[in-house]
């Protein structure tokens, strides 16, 4: 076996498919998780998604957890809903319940999507997402005047770990794990921090000053193929 000439840090995890991909190129690819998300399953968040489920309304969801919160609360009961939403793989969870032709518009970014609706002008959304969600996509909705009615249907909560070896690579796939991750941990000057986008970059770039290169698309998978095959 040829020795390891790379280390890399995934902060979720990864397919057992991607570090055997890495250790085809002598890359040793760990993963360690750095948050952990759970939906929130009360009666009040249960009642807003069903009088939601009665309206053919304009929907939005910017991640994967919030599809996996609305749709496990709707029971297999599919709405007549015009859906706007952020990744590949979001839009396969989306397409995969409510069908493809639900999909009104995707985009690889907040601002992208919000450009999107507010061309489609609806009067108002419904927007499912997490107790830590970015500002930037309902404040522009409001800046257009449509109403956004938020619904928040998982949280996710903060696992700080420290780390013991100095990697090669970390990568990052949202500010909540890099808050997670500086809160125990520093990194060696050498380390080169990738990305899904930039406001992760700009999380990272408040604890240090790592060059921090961002991934092409919000997609978990291909970012990890880029560290592999730049390292």
């Amino acid at each position: 076996m040829q020795p390891i000439r790379k280390t890399i840090l995934s902060t979720r995890p990864v397919s057992a498919a991607l570090v055997r991909a890495a250790q085809s190129k002598n890359i040793e690819l760990e993963a360690i998780s750095f948050i952990e998300t759970e939906a929130i399953e009360d009666v009040e968040v249960q009642q807003e998604i069903e009088q939601a489920a009665l309206q053919k309304a304009a929907i939005v969801f910017t991640s994967m957890n919030a599809v996996k919160a609305v749709t496990d609360m709707l029971d297999q009961q599919v709405p007549e809903w015009r859906i706007y939403c952020i990744g590949h793989k979001t839009q396969e969870l989306v397409s995969d319940y409510f069908g493809a032709q639900s999909i009104a518009a995707t985009a690889d970014h907040a601002m992208a999507l919000a450009d999107a609706i507010i061309e489609d002008s609806p009067e108002e959304v419904f927007f499912f997402c997490g107790n830590n969600r970015r500002d930037e996509l309902p404040h522009q909705l409001q800046e257009h005047n449509i109403v956004v009615n938020e619904i928040t249907v998982y949280q996710t909560r903060l696992l700080p770990h420290k780390v013991d070896k100095a990697y090669d690579a970390v990568v990052f796939f949202s500010p909540s794990a890099v808050d997670s991750f500086f809160k125990l941990n520093k990194l060696p000057e050498h380390t080169i921090v990738y990305a899904i986008g930039n406001t992760t970059k700009a999380a990272v770039k408040k604890y240090c000053s790592n060059p921090v290169k961002v991934g092409d698309s919000p997609d978990k998978e291909a970012l990890i193929r880029k560290v592999i095959t730049s390292s």
